[in-house]
């Protein structure tokens, strides 16, 4: 009998990134900024930790941090750390600076 081939261990997986949000200043319209950046880091996760846009969980300070200065002046970048546990679930949190 044939054995089966190895399945893919599922581990977890811990990443430091920077998105640029430049363009979520220039390509939306004013009150759609800070929306947009939020839509931009989600896309961004989706893309380099391989999952489903509706598995990625953004933390509050993330999302305060872009809220910040307001709907119409976003961060240009933005320092995260994403973290893709076992079961697929991608939590998204911003990076602290020393």
């Amino acid at each position: 009998m044939p054995t089966p081939p190895p399945s893919h261990k599922r581990e977890e997986i811990e990443r430091e990134y920077v998105i640029p949000l430049r363009a979520s200043r220039h390509q939306p319209s004013r009150r759609r900024r800070a929306g947009h950046a939020l839509e931009t880091v989600r896309r961004f996760v989706v893309r380099h930790m391989k999952g489903a846009p509706e598995d990625v969980w953004i933390d509050p300070r993330l999302n305060e941090h872009i809220w910040e200065r307001g709907i119409q002046s976003v961060p240009s970048q933005v320092r995260v750390k994403a973290i893709r546990f076992e079961d697929g679930l991608i939590e998204v949190d911003l990076l602290d600076t020393d």
